[in-house]
């Protein structure tokens, strides 16, 4: 069995995988999934020095503490660009790597360069959507309660990790194991800028024909695609 974790995107915390660990643990693996910081219920403690390479930092030092070996390392959305930078630097604990919808920045560019964001509310510490943006675009694939339960969780963004360029040694120039996952009905991030990824790390690929949320749209299917590589 796997050890897998789970690194959701922006915005959000652990919590958008809440419906896809169920699947995975009854398959017998076994599941993690941090809230990065600054992120989800660790909003709170956002302060200055927040960015991709320190979210990293600490992701590697959860697999260091836990031990974990033939990591199965998933990245959905801006979890993508902190998988990379992960897998770059703990390289020996990494066995498979999953971007599902996922970011996947080369070295030095940043996300702005793939994504066109409207206007976000922004402090000198955090990025986000207002209310009516998550509601009626961020989060417009949801429906109902799961749309409800999405919005009372969303919190902004440390802004420097959606702002800066990413820094990436030399996770492209290493071979990997991976899998790109393409959710048909999202806008972003661009299939053009997946297919790269799955071009340049020569991955499976592999559709959902669901929006940018496939956690919570389609946890089952998303899980399976997960495990089968």
């Amino acid at each position: 069995m796997a050890n897998y974790v789970l690194l959701h995107g922006a915005y959000q915390g652990g919590w958008i995988f809440n419906r896809v660990t169920p699947h995975l643990r009854a398959a017998g693996h076994t599941v993690f999934a941090p809230s990065l910081d600054g992120c989800g219920e660790r909003a709170h403690a956002i302060r200055p020095g927040i960015d991709t390479e320190s979210q990293a930092a600490e992701i590697a030092q959860l697999l260091f503490y836990e031990d974990l070996k033939d990591v199965v390392l998933v990245g959905t959305s801006c979890g993508g660009m902190i998988a990379c930078r992960v897998a770059e630097t703990v390289r020996e604990r990494i066995g498979r790597i999953v971007l599902a919808d996922a970011l996947a920045l080369f070295n030095g560019e940043a996300v702005s360069d793939h994504v066109k964001r409207p206007t976000a509310v922004s402090t000198d510490l955090a990025t986000g959507p207002s209310p009516e943006d998550a509601a009626n675009r961020m989060f417009v694939s949801l429906t109902g309660e799961t749309k409800a339960w999405a919005l009372a969780r969303y919190t902004p963004h440390p802004i420097a990790a959606m702002q800066a360029p990413v820094k990436l040694d030399s996770f492209w120039q290493q071979s990997w194991k991976a899998s790109v996952i393409w959710c048909k009905q999202s806008v972003n991030p661009p299939v053009a800028h997946q297919r790269r990824a799955a071009e340049t790390l020569k991955a499976s690929w592999h559709e959902l024909d669901t929006g940018h949320y496939p956690m919570l749209t389609e946890p089952e299917k998303l899980a399976q695609l997960m495990m089968a590589g």
